[in-house]
């Protein structure tokens, strides 16, 4: 897991973003009314949603392995720099042509922008002088 500095430089946003992750991904699939205002009529948007979750957990699974396995710890940032930099980019365009969410999606929006540039410099910058 973390054993030293360099470690913690290159895996606590994982771990962060798996902390955080996880739980929202049990919101969306199963109460998303509950902190967001959303509200699911059919069954093809409930479908929608525990897809997302999902995914989100699939993903999950990836940056715990990157944090306990060295040989996964590339494949955990890149995937997590995608997803939060996807998310981050999606939100800032609806941002802009949409207006503005509710706190948690702003909220949101920053934390998602923030670990995936962290990722992203954690790659550039730190990943390739320990592992690669």
């Amino acid at each position: 897991m973390i054993k030293t500095k360099q470690d913690f430089i290159n895996k606590i946003h994982l771990i962060i973003s798996v902390l955080i992750v996880v739980p929202v991904s049990f919101v969306y699939g199963f109460n998303p009314d509950w902190q967001f205002d959303i509200h699911l009529n059919t069954i093809d948007e409930h479908n929608f949603f525990k897809a997302i979750m999902g995914l989100y957990i699939g993903f999950s699974i990836v940056w715990v392995l990157g944090v306990f396995k060295t040989n996964y710890l590339k494949l955990a940032l890149i995937t997590n720099l995608i997803f939060m930099l996807g998310l981050g980019s999606g939100r800032v365009l609806s941002l802009i042509l949409d207006g503005t969410p509710t706190f948690g999606y702003i909220f949101g929006t920053f934390a998602e922008l923030f670990l995936g540039f962290y990722g992203l410099w954690v790659l550039l910058n730190h990943h390739t002088t320990t592992n690669t």
